[in-house]
Parts: structure tokens; C-alpha cells; sequence
């Protein structure tokens, strides 16, 4: 008899282990992981609340500092018909480092780390081994069906928690498991040797002019290549590999078909300046190109008396700005808080209920708020460029801040969760909304990309401070001035898109 067993142990299932154990020490916790060895996969970049999470919940600071890279912020370039090298490209990025840590991670060595510190804390661990059925009785033990090595073994347990990623063994089972429909997207991705490094010396003397726009590090920023309906995502690994992987709207984007999905990989990448001048002698690694269709989903169910659902097997929404580990963040402080309640004899009805409306109600606005239609104008440089400086800058005052100020309570209240973030969604569903309409009109005149070439906007950085209050402001009075510009066109009236 277990109090707690977490089905997968790579950073989700081992977090939740992590803080109970720190607040509960003689917790009973089994970990249960089909998989001898954890391999890459994607979700490598932190932001400013999972990297708060792993370094301190999880003490990785040592870890993360000694085994990844020092994330430098996020950077996209664009392309139109007129670009024709990587110094054309218009660039929206940092001129300096970023002020606040985050890290650039090998998953397969942090899921091994963080699992390696569950098992130091007294968790056990069957590996591999695969759960075959739940059985589900609120209030009462669980009992979960375990198929390890040659054997069919029943355990049970007063807690189940589902950490099995895209899998979502206990939404599936239950029928909780709903696609995204309004947000159709596919992923491919693969690692990669032989790319070249924005920063070398060679680009520097080849570009002096493009080289000095930027007073920090551009190859250690999470770099995007953007386009029609489309985004590439560009990110070094500390083992000198490089994962860059392409997420697509399927109704902007048909991807090319004939070949091995690397090559069309590669072939597609190609046809971007920035790709053309740093993978033309790079090389997809084989056996791990990947393809993901249909990316966004959720369950209709996150907590129940008795189980719960963390990360990625609670939810999936969009891979643009790597909010993934914050779900992480919070699925997971959700999930042992919950527990830790109920140990305690604290009535868990109430909570119950709070953090299913809450994590219904983030998932939800958090998709009406960022991506909507969002790949509707991922392509154009002034639009995007807009919408990042109030994203992240809202991000930063409302969202990041708040466990640095309040602690980890914070981490259990996801985006946009609570009362005061409620003016802050609007606004920001506004001016996502008004960003994809002026894109519409431009796409249906033929006038996508017009800004796309030899433009730079190059953020001095974000903060909790009022400097971040003022860069924010000054892109709202932007976003004004285009509506007076063009966005009239689709103030009355509606402008199809072919």
C-alpha cells in the first residue's frame, strides 16, 4: 500500500515526488516509468516561473548552471522576397543578456537529474514498467494495475498521479481527453550536427554592420525563423547538438510531401535565409526526426479526491513562447499541495473544485489570449513585433514576477487564473484579435511581409519595473497608431481570407 504512485518519472512525475517528500518525508511514493533511459524530446527552453520552479522547488540552480546553457532570451527573424542573407532578415531580440536566468535544456539529462533527486528523498522506483488500468474511487484507494517484467502487479494507493505526458493515460482512460480544435497545428522536429553558430567569427566579419545591432548573444537565445503560418524553432544544446524543429497552422501551411521527413525537414528550412545560411552543411540526426500532428488538447478534468493529472497529461496548448514547464510549475505545485491537504485532514472538496475552475478557466484564456489565430501574423515583423513586447512585458509584470515577490503560493495560480488578471486578458485577446485581422486584410491585398526585410527592434530588456510598464506602453501606442494606419480597413465590415 502506497500513499502516493506517479505514473512516468521524468520532470513532472519526479517534481511532484520532490515536494512531497521535502514537506512529507515518510510518504510512501512510487514511481512508476515504462522506459529504461529517458531520451530528448521537446519543451528544452525554460521561461522566467519553471526556471523560479526548478531552481527554487527543485534546487537545481548547480545543475542547470553546470549542464545546460544560459538562456539569452527569445529572437525571431523574417524574410520576404527582397531578403536574400542573414543581415537582410528583419530581427526582433535583445540587444543586451537577459536580466532575469533561464536555460536552454537537454530534457533526457534534467528528467534524469530531477528523477535521481526523487529517489535520494525516499521515492521508489519501478523501471521500466508499464501501468495497464486504473481503477478510480474518490475518497477510497486506488488501484492501479502494473505490468513489470514478466509480471501483472495490483497496488494500491490513496493518491494517483498521471505524469504520463502526451500519453495522458488517465484522461484517456476516463474519456476527460478533448482536442483543441480551433488551434489545428503540427509539429517536426530532429537534432542536429554541423550547424553553424550565430555568433561566429565568420558571420561577424561577414556582417560587421548586422554583428554590432546586438551587444549580447544571439546563438543562445531560443531564435525563431517565422513565416506564413509558420514558425521554426531554433535552440543549442549543451552537448554542442541543435534542436530546431517547425510548428505549422494546418490550415495556413500544406507541408511538403515525397522524401524522408528529414529532408523535407531540411529542404523547408532552406528556403529561410537564416536556414540557408547556417544548415547547408548541417545534418539531421538519424532516428530522431520526429512528427506530431494535431498538437493542442486538454482534459475536462485536472483533480479529483484521489488522483490528479500533471503537465503534459493534463493539457497541451502551443509550443510559441515555451510555457510548457510553467504548466509543469503549476500542474505540479497544484497536484502536492492537494495531497499535502488531504494528509493533513484538511477538507478537500473546496480545493477540488478551485483548481479545476482555475486550470479550465487559464487553459482556455490563455488560448483566447496569446494564440488564437495567432499564426495568422506569426509572419509579419511589425505585428509580431507588437504583440511580443506586450506578451512578454505583461508577462513579466503580472505572471513571472509574482512567485519571486509572493513565494511558491504563487504557483498555484496559473495564467490568468485570479480576478486582478482578468482586465489583462481582455486586453490582451484584443489586441491578439486585432493583429490577426489587420494580417487577414494584408493577406487578402496581397501585402503580407512588406516589413520583413532590413528592420531591427531590439529590446533593451524586461524587468519588474516600471521600465518594463513604459516599453509596454510605448507598444501599445504602436498597436494605436497602426489601427489609424490600416487597421481601419477592418474596423466595419469583414475582409475574407483566401
Amino acid at each position: 500500500m502506497y500513499d502516493v504512485v506517479i505514473v512516468g518519472g521524468a520532470l513532472s512525475g519526479a517534481s511532484v515526488a520532490i515536494l512531497l517528500l521535502t514537506e512529507q518525508p515518510q510518504l510512501r511514493i512510487l514511481i512508476v516509468e515504462k522506459t529504461q533511459a529517458f531520451s530528448r524530446r521537446v519543451g528544452e527552453a525554460t521561461v522566467e516561473v519553471s526556471t523560479y520552479f526548478l531552481r527554487h522547488q527543485l534546487g537545481l540552480t548547480s545543475h542547470l548552471n553546470h549542464s545546460h546553457l544560459v538562456k539569452n532570451g527569445l529572437r525571431f527573424w523574417f524574410a520576404n522576397e527582397k531578403t536574400k542573407t542573414l543581415a537582410d532578415c528583419s530581427e526582433i531580440g535583445a540587444r543586451y543578456l537577459s536580466r532575469l536566468p533561464a536555460y536552454l535544456v537537454d530534457r533526457a539529462v534534467l528528467d534524469e537529474e530531477v528523477l535521481r533527486r526523487a529517489l535520494t528523498l525516499g521515492a521508489e522506483l519501478w523501471r521500466p514498467a508499464a501501468v495497464r488500468n486504473i481503477t478510480l474511487e474518490p475518497g477510497g484507494i486506488q488501484r492501479v494495475t502494473i505490468k513489470r517484467g514478466d509480471l501483472e502487479l495490483l497496488v494500491e494507493t490513496r493518491w494517483i498521479v498521471d505524469a504520463s505526458g502526451v500519453a495522458a493515460v488517465l484522461a484517456r482512460q476516463e474519456n476527460w481527453l478533448k482536442p483543441n480544435l480551433e488551434h489545428p497545428t503540427t509539429a517536426v522536429w530532429s537534432r542536429w550536427s554541423g550547424v553553424k553558430d550565430f555568433d561566429s567569427p565568420d558571420l561577424l566579419r561577414k556582417y560587421p554592420e548586422w554583428s554590432r545591432e546586438c551587444y549580447g548573444i544571439r546563438s543562445t537565445a531560443t531564435n525563431h525563423l517565422m513565416g506564413d503560418g509558420w514558425w521554426a524553432w531554433w535552440i543549442p544544446l549543451k552537448s554542442g547538438d541543435v534542436s530546431i524543429g517547425v510548428v505549422f497552422d494546418e490550415r495556413r501551411l500544406d507541408w511538403p510531401k515525397g522524401g524522408s521527413l528529414g529532408d523535407r525537414l531540411k529542404s523547408f528550412l532552406l528556403q529561410h535565409p537564416i536556414g540557408n545560411e547556417l544548415l547547408a552543411e548541417a545534418q539531421w540526426q538519424e532516428g530522431d526526426v520526429h512528427w506530431r500532428k494535431h498538437l493542442p488538447y486538454y482534459s475536462t478534468t485536472f483533480v479529483g479526491d484521489g488522483f490528479a493529472l500533471v503537465g503534459d497529461a493534463a493539457a497541451f496548448l502551443d509550443p510559441f513562447y515555451s510555457p510548457g514547464m510553467d504548466w509543469i510549475s503549476y500542474t505540479a505545485s497544484s497536484a502536492a499541495h492537494l495531497i499535502l491537504a488531504q494528509h493533513h485532514g484538511e477538507p478537500t472538496s473546496p480545493l477540488i473544485k478551485r483548481v479545476n475552475d482555475d486550470f479550465t478557466r487559464s487553459y482556455s484564456r490563455w488560448f483566447d489570449a496569446i494564440y488564437r489565430n495567432k499564426y495568422d501574423y506569426m509572419g509579419e515583423f511589425d505585428l509580431l513585433g507588437l504583440a511580443f513586447t506586450m506578451d512578454v512585458g505583461l508577462y513579466y509584470l503580472g505572471v513571472a514576477s509574482q512567485p519571486f515577490l509572493r513565494g511558491p503560493a504563487a504557483l498555484r495560480e496559473p495564467y490568468f487564473a485570479t480576478g486582478p488578471s482578468t482586465p489583462f486578458y481582455h486586453w490582451m485577446r484584443t489586441y491578439n484579435r486585432r493583429f490577426a485581422r489587420m494580417a487577414q486584410v494584408r493577406r487578402a491585398r496581397g501585402q503580407l511581409g512588406r516589413r520583413n526585410n532590413r528592420h531591427r527592434r531590439m529590446v533593451k530588456g524586461f524587468a519588474f519595473e516600471t521600465s518594463t510598464i513604459v516599453t509596454v506602453l510605448r507598444a501599445a501606442g504602436g498597436w494605436a497608431r497602426l489601427e489609424l494606419l490600416e487597421g481601419w480597413r477592418s474596423w466595419f465590415g469583414r475582409t475574407k481570407s483566401p
